[in-house]
C-alpha cells in the first residue's frame, strides 16, 4: 500500500519477495502440468509511430497509461460511435512507439478500418501481422478446478514469482510473454514468430486435432467471452460483456470513442444483463446454434441468449437477478443452471450506493 510512497517501505517489500522467491526455487514446476494452444481464430495489427499512443487513447475503453507505466499487456475493447462494441482486444506494448492489438480475425478488418478512420493525419502505421500469430498457456487442472477460489492451482498462480520465472525462461523465443490481463486463472499469452521451438517439447500438451478446444472450455467454465462469436459486433455494451470486471475499462481517463453510453450505465444504473457461465445436466443435441434462447424451466420465461458450447459448458447473454433466481434453465430441451463466477466482485458498486441510499 506504501511501497510506491516510501523508499524504505519500497526496499523491505523486496527483500520479502527474494526470500519468498528463494524458498519457492525449491519446488519444480513441471511442465507436464499446462496445455499449450494455438488460438487460431486471433490475428494482430501493429499500430507504429511516436502519436500511437494518444491515438489509441482516444480509442479504447481502457487508459493506455497502464501500458506506459510499465505494463506489458493490458485488456480492453473498441466502440461504435453508439458505444456497442466493435470487438475485445488486447494490446501489447513491443516498443516505445509500437504497439500490438490482438483481436478476432473475424473482426479484423472492420478494426482495421476503424483505426484507419480516426487516424487523420497523424503519423501512424496500422497494418496487419502475418508472420507472428498467438498462443496460450495455462494450468490443465483448472478446468476440473477453477471454480474452486482457494485451490491450490489458483493459489499458485496468484502468488507464485517462480511459476512467471519458469514460463519466461521457458518460453524466452517468444517475441512477447504476458500474463493474461484479465484473469490470472487464465494463464499467460505468447506472441510468437517461430512456432518451432513451440511445438518441439512434448511434454507440452497440446490438441492438434480441435484448437483452442481445451482453453475455450476454461473460458466458458469461468464465464468469460473472448471474440465476435461471444460479442457479436455491434451488439453488447462493454458492461454486459463484464468489461469492467475483467479490468478492461477506465471510468477516470479522458473521453473516447462510445464513451458516452458506457458512462451513463455505469454511473445511472445495474447492468442488467452479462456473460454469465451455464452448465448442462446433459450432452447437448450436435446441431445447437448460437443464439438460441435460455429459458427458466419453471415458467419458460425468456431469460437471455447463448453464445456458444463446448461440451456441457457454455456461455450465455443472461438477466442477471432472474437467471441466479431460477430453479433451473433449460436450453436446446436440455436442463442446466448458472451461478456467479467467483471472480466478479461481491458487490456492484452500484448495487452498493443504491443501498447504502436506502
Amino acid at each position: 500500500m506504501y511501497a510506491g510512497k516510501y523508499p524504505v517501505a519500497r526496499n523491505i517489500q523486496a527483500s520479502f519477495k527474494a526470500v519468498f522467491r528463494r524458498q519457492l526455487s525449491s519446488q519444480n514446476v513441471n511442465l507436464t502440468n499446462y496445455s499449450i494452444e494455438k488460438l487460431e481464430g486471433r490475428g494482430l495489427l501493429r499500430v507504429h509511430g511516436k502519436e500511437a499512443s494518444t491515438f489509441l487513447q482516444g480509442l479504447v475503453t481502457n487508459d493506455m497509461r497502464h501500458l506506459e507505466e510499465g505494463a506489458q499487456s493490458m485488456y480492453t475493447m473498441f466502440l461504435n460511435i453508439r458505444g456497442r462494441v466493435i470487438c475485445d482486444t488486447v494490446i501489447y506494448k513491443d516498443d516505445n512507439d509500437t504497439f500490438l492489438i490482438e483481436a478476432d480475425k473475424e473482426v479484423e478488418t472492420t478494426l482495421q478500418k476503424h483505426l484507419k478512420m480516426y487516424r487523420v493525419r497523424k503519423k501512424i502505421d496500422i497494418d496487419t501481422i502475418g508472420d507472428l500469430s498467438v498462443w496460450v498457456i495455462f494450468l490443465k487442472s483448472l478446468i476440473e478446478n477453477c471454480d474452486n477460489k482457494y485451490s491450490q492451482e489458483k493459489q499458485s498462480i496468484n502468488d507464485s514469482d517462480m511459476e512467471h520465472d519458469f514460463i519466461l525462461k521457458t518460453f524466452q523465443q517468444s517475441k512477447i510473454v504476458s500474463r493474461d490481463p484479465r484473469l490470472a486463472e487464465l494463464g499467460y499469452r505468447l506472441i510468437v514468430s517461430s512456432e518451432d521451438e513451440l511445438l518441439k517439447d512434448p511434454k507440452l500438451s497440446r490438441d492438434n486435432q480441435q484448437p483452442s478446444r481445451l482453453y475455450r472450455q476454461l473460458r466458458y467454465k469461468l464465464g468469460v467471452g473472448e471474440g465476435a462469436a461471444d460479442m457479436p459486433p455491434g451488439k453488447c455494451i462493454p458492461l454486459e460483456a463484464n468489461c469492467d470486471f475483467l479490468h478492461g475499462v477506465s471510468f477516470h481517463k479522458g473521453c473516447y470513442i462510445g464513451q458516452e453510453l458506457t458512462a451513463r450505465v455505469h454511473h445511472t444504473g445495474v447492468v442488467r444483463k452479462r456473460l454469465m457461465p451455464i452448465v448442462l445436466n446433459s450432452e447437448p443435441p450436435e446441431d445447437f446454434m448460437p443464439g438460441a434462447s435460455v429459458e427458466n424451466a419453471l415458467d419458460n420465461k425468456a431469460l437471455g441468449k447463448l453464445c456458444g458450447l463446448e461440451n456441457k459448458n457454455g456461455l450465455a447473454l443472461l438477466k442477471v437477478s432472474e437467471a441466479l433466481s431460477a430453479p433451473a434453465l433449460r436450453l436446446l430441451n436440455v436442463s442446466g443452471f448458472t451461478k456467479k463466477p467467483s471472480w466478479w466482485p461481491q458487490e456492484a458498486p452500484k448495487e452498493r450506493m443504491i443501498e447504502k441510499d436506502m
